[in-house]
């Protein structure tokens, strides 16, 4: 595994910005002492998926180090013979999915339903690794599991041989994430609500639970665009923890200008690029760039960039390769996009950060970092990172919005931006609320003394919850950013209506909106066609239960006098 920091590449040091960059290189670099693993094992049962006399060379390929069973289409047989050694199974793949030690399969042999583990052994139940060579492969991850190997040419077989080779034994890797359900949006009250993380995972790990998700440790490479995708940080990387990097990035950026280094860029990449591309493009690359290495681009997300730009950094780039993963591209660019809105509204430039893929052109990153940024620099923050999500989003924001060149008071975001406010509309809410039970941020609050609903913009992360519980469709999501920090954090009302009370002992128990909309709606009901049945929407579970009972001794329980409304 790589390590998640600046990177000692052999970088020209000729000007003091050059000198500057060799100090800052020296700043203490995190390690990820502390990580949990998990562990693998294979004892080198290998299932090959494809026709059978590609299936047969590879399997001869990896002879005597695998064992290999050989899974062709029906009538295979005709096409070539097949070693001593090697068994063949002649059927449809039905099921496949695991990892690697553990890939479960089970095929159709005309009508008959065959595990070819079982082949290896009567007491194996699984196949420890799959070579895929069917066009298309069986798996359409955008980032297949370990273990799981589908070339499509030559040189991707002789690659995927050589690495199945060494696939025998007991491996581990990092436990890659960090999950709190405390604080997760997904779900609520049998109601959805965020999937973001589900929908940026390449390897299928997060499937959901209800009200919660579940990430399976096995199938997680940690390519990290969960943690950034997730608006709360509920999900978070743990190799290493945003904390420990910004920590290395302050301190690196610090040792820069002390050393009398100007106008620094941060240039992040990850280990797919790796420093020897960064070395060879080295020459062509400004002295004021500081490169640091972390171990997957997606764990990199907004509260890093924003932090890293509150720390003096004049630019950010983002480097990776074409091979960079469809859905972590995908969320890079979406969270991007809000980054960029929200540098925006305070009058920076949207291209102090960008994404720069290796191979667009191969001056592309030597002229994105070479262009002159005509915006002043700012004072670098002080403040301690946090592996906390909102908390150090919160004060990056605060510190780039004090020192804006053209600040608004707020700026409207993209939709699905995690940061915004709600609209209540005040015709339709009866403040049942339902939407406060659902929501997981703390956002939403019911007044104390009388029926009020109250907010705190700062808490809230577009989810959608309130939305989807709210039985009236009063509630719309406004995704934007306030930049005046107490204002975010204050606690405003944003409807309130007087109390209704009980017409029996007068005591406040609903909202006039609520009576109203219950009498409205249960007008045609069989049980409410009669007067005194009607009144009882007008009191309070209480009085409603007395009421029924003197009902049932007296049917004209209703001349009694009652309190006022």
């Amino acid at each position: 595994m790589s390590t998640p920091a600046a990177v000692r590449v052999e970088l020209p040091g000729l000007t003091p910005n050059g000198r500057a960059r060799a100090a800052a290189l020296q700043a203490h670099m995190p390690d990820n002492a502390g990580v949990g693993t998990i562990a693998f094992s294979s004892q080198g049962n290998l299932l090959i998926i494809g026709a059978l006399p590609e299936a047969v060379s590879c399997a001869q390929a990896l002879r005597p180090v695998l064992r290999c069973v050989l899974l062709c289409p029906p009538g295979s047989r005709g096409d070539g013979s097949v070693p001593q050694g090697i068994s063949l199974v002649e059927g449809r793949l039905t099921h496949l999915q695991g990892h690697l030690g553990r890939f479960s399969v089970n095929v159709d042999c005309g009508g008959r339903v065959l595990n070819p583990a079982q082949l290896f052994g009567a007491q194996i139940d699984c196949v420890d690794l799959i070579l895929d060579l069917a066009d298309p492969p069986s798996l359409g991850h955008d980032l297949p599991p370990l273990g799981y190997y589908a070339p499509r040419d030559q040189q991707a077989i002789e690659r995927a041989l050589n690495e199945l080779r060494e696939l025998v034994g007991a491996f581990e890797k990092p436990q890659f994430f960090a999950y709190d359900p405390g604080i997760c949006a997904h779900g609520r009250s049998g109601l959805a609500g965020c999937r973001r993380c589900i929908d940026a995972c390449p390897t299928l790990a997060i499937r959901s639970l209800g009200e919660m998700i579940e990430v399976d440790p096995y199938l997680c490479q940690g390519a990290g665009s969960c943690a950034s995708a997730c608006p709360s940080g509920a999900i978070r990387y743990a190799y290493p923890g945003v904390g420990t990097l910004l920590t290395a990035v302050r301190d690196a950026m610090q040792r820069y200008r002390t050393a009398g280094g100007s106008e620094p860029q941060v240039l992040f990449f990850d280990s797919a690029t790796g420093p020897g591309t960064l070395g060879m493009l080295a020459e062509r690359l400004p002295e004021s760039v500081l490169p640091f290495q972390v171990e997957e681009l997606g764990s990199v997300g907004m509260d890093t960039w924003l932090a890293t730009l509150a720390y003096g950094a004049r630019r950010i780039v983002l480097f990776t390769t074409q091979a960079i993963p469809r859905s972590v591209l995908r969320e890079i660019s979406l969270q991007i996009s809000y980054a960029q809105a929200i540098l925006g509204g305070m009058g920076y430039r949207r291209d102090c950060l960008k994404l720069v893929l290796n191979g667009d052109r191969d001056d592309a990153l030597s002229a994105t970092l070479g262009c002159a940024l005509p915006q002043p620099a700012i004072v670098p923050g002080g403040f301690m990172p946090f592996d906390e999500k909102r908390t150090t989003l919160g004060l990056a924001i605060d510190h780039l919005y004090a020192q804006a060149p053209d600040p608004r008071p707020m700026a409207d975001l993209p939709d699905d931006a995690p940061f915004g406010a709600i609209e209540i509309n005040a015709s339709l809410c009866t403040l049942c609320m339902a939407c406060v039970s659902v929501c997981p941020a703390r956002a939403l609050y019911a007044g104390n003394e009388r029926p009020a609903l109250q907010f705190i913009e700062s808490n809230c992360v577009q989810c959608g919850l309130c939305h989807a519980a709210c039985p009236e469709d009063a509630i719309r999501l406004l995704p934007r950013i306030d930049y005046d920090r107490e204002r975010r954090r204050e606690l405003r009302t944003l409807h309130e209506e007087q109390p209704f009370r009980c017409i029996r002992c007068g005591k406040p128990f609903a909202t006039n909106a609520v009576v109203q909309r219950m009498t409205e709606r249960l007008a045609d009901h069989w049980m409410f066609r009669d007067e005194q049945a009607r009144r009882r929407i007008q009191m309070c579970q209480d009085c409603k239960v007395l009421d029924m009972f003197e009902q049932e001794g007296n049917p004209n329980v209703y001349d009694k006098p009652v309190a006022d409304a």
